[in-house]
């Protein structure tokens, strides 16, 4: 017999992630083309479905409670409850409603429940209910709301929370922006948690961001049938994809027989400050990691400390000559940031990293002095009209000091603040955190589902910077020119590099040594990233 949750749902077909605005789109037109209440019948049995699934992993004669709204989720909740009453199991449903819904398909749903005398109760019931440890259909609220949950909804968050309870949301965990990722509301406001969210038509960004990470548990796409030619009328700005295995195994480097280290670009890692030096030497492992040909730290007097890694190489940066290329030498990657300081010698430097043709990935202090300097941002926004390539790996602080804004105000539309940080300077934005966003400035965005709280640690970031690096460099392998190699490739390199990242913590914390994601070395990633890459090389081979 095969699953029930395969037999309704889809996959994300080419990884799509869908604005509200597509989805409603989508909704209106076969809502007008198909009968009456098809759409939620297909809903409601995806969804019950999934349940199915759930209760068969719980004790035996568990219950399922509906948790049933005002709109068209509450409908999908209660006649999923009654599938699922249809199959043997004990359902009842609690509404915020005081009377029958208005919506045409969710008040027909409400009057069949009525008339086969399912119980349904009021939510001070909700206590008692728990006590059974019923599976919980989250149908309270759905992509519609637009202001933080009322009291009533916020107090079932609360009690949900403290409750030892399965929780399957429909469509969207009740307060959640479906495009945002963040919680619905001013600070302090409440959402349900959710251990599987089912979604409709189509996945949903909010859903692997920000918040959208804790609160979604895991997704499942019911597609309702629908074709998969509808996407297409949706507006290419309510696009995006997400990035996993099957979005970045096509741009896996191969190599041949003849393959030799001049092939594979090289990176020049800016040295700043002696007692940062670390964050330089993680940088130009990454990039080792990677596949670059050769990778340079580039300091003041040239003698920067590889003990350990003598495969590395150094050059002495002369900062006194004025033309760039002359100054930091030849390089196919510029790394600019890691540990560099934000002192005249380190402003010095980055000022030729920005005029230097090579393409340039920029991070932490980097990013600090640019935030800091107007003239900075302009030699930035310069390199995108010269069509030079410029790849910014922020986090949420980070970004936030280069938009003028509050981290809270990042974390609240990471999607958006990405793009928009994008279009500002003309480059590749990283955003990096939970579902970290990848921007580019034509307003092409994406959200990578690997990674996860093993990698918050001190350094993890610098590998990142050098793995893309080390990715964009190699990348001249495959016949990319030297001057303008990286203008068409560079965002695929980019996701690449996002989603080995994360892997690679990924298959860390799979391991009974780190389980419980703690206290990861930055040093011991970069191997689990030359590990992950060559999988997934080989597999495309």
């Amino acid at each position: 017999m095969p699953d029930p949750a395969s037999a309704t749902t889809a996959e994300h077909r080419d990884h799509l992630l869908l604005l509200s605005a597509g989805i409603r789109q989508i909704e209106e037109q076969f809502l007008a083309a198909l009968p009456n209440g098809t759409l939620m019948a297909r809903a409601a049995a995806g969804l019950a479905d999934v349940c199915a699934s759930q209760l068969r992993r719980l004790p035996a004669g568990t219950p399922v409670l509906a948790l049933c709204g005002p709109g068209n989720n509450g409908g999908d909740a209660l006649l999923a409850a009654m599938l699922l009453a249809d199959r043997g199991w004990r359902v009842v449903a609690i509404t915020l409603l005081s009377d029958e819904p208005t919506a045409d398909d969710a008040r027909r749903v409400w009057r069949a429940w009525r008339d086969r005398g399912l119980p349904m109760s009021a939510p001070g019931e909700l206590p008692s209910l728990l006590v059974d440890c019923p599976l919980v259909i989250d149908g309270l609220f759905g992509i519609g709301l637009t202001r933080a949950l009322p009291p009533t909804a916020s107090l079932i968050a609360q009690q949900l929370a403290r409750a030892s309870v399965r929780v399957v949301a429909v469509d969207v965990p009740s307060g959640l922006d479906a495009d945002r990722g963040s919680i619905v509301g001013p600070p302090g406001s409440l959402a349900l948690r959710a251990d599987v969210t089912v979604t409709m038509i189509a996945d949903k960004p909010g859903l692997h961001t920000g918040a959208g990470c804790v609160l979604a548990g895991e997704v499942i796409v019911a597609d309702l049938e629908l074709p998969p030619s509808s996407h297409e009328n949706s507006q290419s700005t309510d696009q995006g994809r997400l990035i996993d295995r099957d979005a970045v195994s096509a741009f896996a480097p191969r190599r041949s027989r003849d393959a030799h280290k001049g092939r594979f670009g090289d990176v020049l890692v800016m040295v700043g400050q002696a007692q940062m030096a670390g964050a330089a030497l993680l940088a130009a492992l990454g990039a080792q990691a990677t596949g670059a040909g050769r990778i340079y730290l580039g300091s003041q007097d040239g003698l920067t400390d590889r003990t350990g890694h003598p495969e590395l190489m150094t050059r002495a940066l002369r900062l006194d000559e004025p033309d760039a290329q002359q100054a930091l030498g030849a390089a196919t990657v510029v790394v600019a940031g890691c540990g560099l300081g934000t002192d005249a010698q380190a402003q010095r430097k980055l000022t030729h990293a920005l005029a230097h043709r090579a393409a340039l990935l920029l991070d932490a202090d980097g990013l600090n002095i640019v935030a800091g300097d107007p003239a900075m941002l302009s030699l930035l926004q310069a390199r995108a009209v010269a069509g030079l390539t410029s790849v910014l790996t922020p986090h949420p602080l980070e970004a936030a000091r280069l938009l003028g804004i509050t981290t809270a105000e990042i974390q609240q539309d990471r999607r958006g603040v990405a793009l928009k940080l994008a279009k500002l300077t003309g480059s590749i934005v990283v955003l990096k955190g939970a579902g970290s966003v990848v921007a580019c400035p034509d307003g092409g965005w994406s959200i990578n589902r690997s990674g996860g709280p093993i990698l918050s640690v001190a350094g993890t970031g610098d590998v990142l910077a050098g793995a893309i690096a080390g990715l964009l460099a190699s990348s001249v392998s495959q016949g990319l020119e030297d001057a303008d190699r990286l203008a068409n490739g560079s965002a695929d390199l980019t996701r690449l590099g996002v989603w080995i990242h994360g892997d690679a913590g990924d298959s860390l914390a799979a391991q009974p040594d780190w389980s419980a994601s703690i206290g990861l070395p930055a040093a011991q990633l970069v191997q689990a990233i030359r590990i992950s890459l060559n999988r997934l090389a080989a597999g495309r081979s």
